[in-house]
Parts: structure tokens; sequence; C-alpha cells
């Protein structure tokens, strides 16, 4: 099959509103605190990935709802400019999806809260099914779990590999496992979904039938990936961190580029890996998403 796109993203966009402070308050402590820097940027698991790869060569196309407020435009001429395609998005009569994230200026932690409309919910009759069909890779979310079960069952049965970004368990986390060949968990999450407490022997137990591969993220202690039995374990390189919004959004789409270009697992685990590490030390999700040449100096250098 000729396929348009290198990859197709489902799922969440966002804009988000940055509040950078000296420290993260404690609830018992929080009254009154100096906000150090205030911004507005765009983000969003699923677009913050996508334009990791576009930044990285690939063509890349968005399934998903923006707001018609002004929020929204400006976000999807962003997207439009990092060369990201929305040709399959939808807008309707909303506020956009946006957040407000408290950055911990010490060290980059952060807290994400969180809001979006009912209006902006994506449902699986508006998926665009030649899209999904026409991509080498579809790459999902949890957010809108019917939406992103039946794009993931439609792209599987296609051909693609399929993708995710999981970081909570929800209803259909099940079904859509079972949807996927790469499942790309955030740290924790294969434990709480089969009991296990080692992330190991949790990603093996993992019910995902059809997975190649299987991933979990583990933050400052890097990778863990499964290549059938084999194991690939890549720490994080160490670097200089300003905010760790979106590390794992751009450890996704590196991820993915590596895939697509045929790199071994250990060299595809160390390159996400550098990618999220160099996204953490700049402000932002898309504050500067890496290049290629970028993380490719910071691998040789660690």
């Amino acid at each position: 099959m000729d396929r348009r796109w290198d990859v197709v993203g489902v799922g969440e966009n966002s804009v988000d509103h940055v509040l950078r402070l000296p420290a993260l308050p404690a609830l018992a402590d929080a009254t009154k605190i100096q906000v150090r820097s205030a911004t507005h940027e765009p983000g969003g698991q699923i677009v913050t990935a996508l334009c990791t790869c576009t930044a990285m060569g690939l063509r890349a196309s968005y399934i998903g709802i923006f707001g018609d407020d002004e929020d929204g435009a400006r976000l999807r001429a962003t997207l439009a400019s990092r060369g990201l395609d929305l040709s399959h998005a939808l807008v309707r009569p909303a506020a956009n999806r946006s957040a407000v994230i408290l950055v911990d200026e010490r060290n980059g932690d952060r807290v994400v809260m969180a809001h979006r409309e009912a209006a902006l919910a994506l449902a699986p009759d508006l998926l665009p099914r030649a899209a999904l069909e026409g991509a080498r890779v579809v790459h999902v979310d949890g957010v809108d779990e019917a939406a992103s079960i039946a794009a993931a069952r439609l792209a599987r049965v296609a051909g693609a590999q399929v993708t995710c970004d999981l970081d909570a368990i929800g209803a259909g986390t099940g079904a859509l496992l079972a949807e996927l060949t790469i499942p790309i968990l955030a740290q924790g999450l294969p434990e709480a979904i089969t009991g296990e407490a080692d992330p190991e022997r949790a990603l093996r137990k993992l019910p995902a039938p059809h997975a190649r591969l299987r991933c979990v993220t583990m933050g400052a202690q890097g990778a863990l990936l499964l290549d059938g039995d084999r194991v690939v374990r890549c720490d994080a390189p160490a670097v200089s961190i300003v905010d760790t919004t979106g590390a794992g959004d751009v450890f996704r789409g590196a991820f993915i580029v590596a895939l697509l270009r045929g790199d071994p697992p250990d060299r595809l685990l160390r390159f996400a890996n550098a990618a999220a590490a160099l996204s953490c030390t700049r402000p932002g999700a898309l504050g500067l998403v890496p290049t290629i040449a970028e993380v490719e100096r910071l691998m040789g250098r660690v």
C-alpha cells in the first residue's frame, strides 16, 4: 500500500498557561505565591509528539478537535507552521482545551491542571478512515478511548504500527491495549495494569497480544524496552533541567522517528531518551523541539 503519511496522531491538543514558580507549594502552605514568569504556549500530548516527528523530517497529520476561540485559532496556526497537516482536524464552537501548568524552577517538576469542554470530544464516527489506513504509524492517547480504540484497530488491520501515550487506566484501557502493536506507557502504569511490582515483569504481562515491542518511560531513570524476550534498558542523559513538560511526548515522537528509519532497539531507545532529555533543557512542551542533529550530538557526548 502507498502510505501517504509517515505518522497520524489521534487525540489531545492544548493551549498551556505556564506559570513558573520558585518552588511548587505544599497545599498547607499555598496562600500567596510570587509567579516568576507566565507564558501562553502550544501543547497537548499528541500534537507535541507529532511536531517532534515533523521537526525530524516525517510527514505527520493530526486527527482531533479544536475550539473556535482565539486560543484554538492561534494553536492551529502554530501547528501548521511546524509542518503538521490539519486537514483531518475539526473545529467546534467551544473554548479550546487548555491547561494551567505550574513549573518548579528548581528542578523542572510540574503540576498540570487541565480543562476540556464536552463539545471537543472525538467520537469514532468522525475518524477519517483513509488517513488511518494510509499511515505507516498511528499514534493514539487515552483521552477519547472509543475513538482511539477504533483508530488503532483500523490502522493495525491495515498493516500500520500503532503506538500510544497512556499515563492512566481508563474504562477502555484493556480494549485499547488489545489493538496496539507498540504500547509506550508512562512510569508505573504497567505495574498498575498487571499488578506486577517489577516493570519488566509487568511489561511481559500486559494484555497486548499484537505488541511487537513494549516500552515504559521511567523519567530520570530513562526507559525500558522489551523486544520479544530481549530486555533493553537505557539511562536518561544527564542534563540541566528547565522544564519537564512534554518530555514524554517528545520521547514518543523521537521513538517513532527512529522506528521508521529502522534503528535497532538499543539505538532507538537511546535516541528517544536523548530527545526527551534535550526537551527538558528548554521551556514548554513545544518550545524548541530538538532536531535529529541536536539529539545525535547529545548521544555522541554520553
